[in-house]
């Protein structure tokens, strides 16, 4: 099986050993994302409402860069610095996705850097 790398200046370039997304065979696996500006690569203000934007934003630019929309993801995982914060996040991503209800884990969980409430990963089908 083929393996293409999506890359998209849209979302924050990978700052590891990583890619944006993979797309193998039907699947598209999305890295996950951090809440920051790919303008600015800063991650946007300290409320979880911005930050779920800027996450499910970053997600959506990397899914379109594999020809694809948020109605073809199929799973999600939300991690949260707070679990506090579910209901919040819960009101900005029900706005993503509103048509096709992927299945969806969240977690809270130490994230990578302290000014992180939120990240997000996806897997979309084609």
């Amino acid at each position: 099986m083929a393996k293409q790398f999506i890359r998209t200046p849209n979302a924050p370039q990978p700052i590891g050993p990583y890619s944006q997304g993979v797309k193998a065979g039907s699947f598209l696996f999305v890295s996950a994302q951090a809440p920051i500006d790919p303008k600015t690569g800063k991650v946007v203000s300290n409320d979880i409402e911005s930050q779920t934007r800027q996450v499910l934003e970053n997600v959506k630019s990397i899914v379109e860069a594999g020809d694809l929309t948020l109605n073809d993801v199929v799973r999600v995982t939300v991690f949260l610095r707070n679990a506090a914060d579910f209901q919040k996040m819960n009101e900005v991503y029900k706005k993503y996705f509103s048509e096709s209800l992927p299945a969806r884990t969240t977690v809270e969980g130490k994230l990578p850097a302290t000014d992180m409430l939120i990240t997000v990963d996806a897997i979309a089908y084609y």
